[in-house]
């Protein structure tokens, strides 16, 4: 697929419309080999990804299932919700913790750090989309917990999830407001 193919028609991919075909492990590796290509100031490579598949998968469904309940007053809790949130764990063929570590000397904003994060996750999805497999980022109310399930570095932060698996959609050019309407020319 080249390029320009690939930017108009990167577009999220939700677990529910995942088929249960796995996702090869060179495939992950791959995807992740070219999130590391992002640009990054000072070369910080502030990006690190935990990857969840098999039990791992299903201890991170329950693990969000107990934040869930925890977060949730009784009254309020709704069991389409629970099972929502396990089965989008469920049916995706692996789930990527996107996370941050900080430059522990701080010699740059972390915007610029968290830019750079959303600039691998970029290019994730974009090797994605080339392979022909789906995903999304989502970040749950809950991201500040996230320290509780996986081992994470001082200074390291989980800033989402990607959700990713095979499906069957077919390549749509995604629907943007003209550039005109964004420009201003000086």
């Amino acid at each position: 697929m080249d390029t320009e193919k690939c930017l108009i028609t990167r577009r999220s991919i939700f677990p529910e419309q995942f088929t249960d075909k796995e996702v090869a492990k060179g495939d992950i590796e791959h995807i992740l080999a070219m999130a590391n290509w992002a640009p990054t100031h000072k070369r910080t490579e502030p990006w690190r990804f935990k990857v969840a598949t098999g039990r791992a998968k299903e201890d991170l469904a329950e693990f969000f299932v107990s934040l869930y309940k925890e977060n949730t007053p009784t009254e309020e809790q709704s069991d389409t919700k629970i099972e929502k949130t396990r089965s989008k764990v469920d049916k995706s063929a692996a789930v990527i913790a996107i996370c941050m570590q900080r430059d522990p000397k701080e010699r740059l904003p972390e915007w610029e750090e968290v830019s750079a994060v959303a600039m691998a996750v970029q290019n994730m999805w974009l090797m994605v989309t080339a392979l022909g497999l789906g995903g999304y980022w989502s970040s749950p109310g809950t991201i500040d917990q996230m320290h509780r399930f996986f081992d994470l570095a001082e200074g390291e932060k989980c800033l989402g999830f990607f959700y990713l698996g095979h499906h069957a959609e077919e390549h749509k050019t995604g629907r943007r407001d003209p550039i005109e309407n964004k420009v201003e020319w000086l």
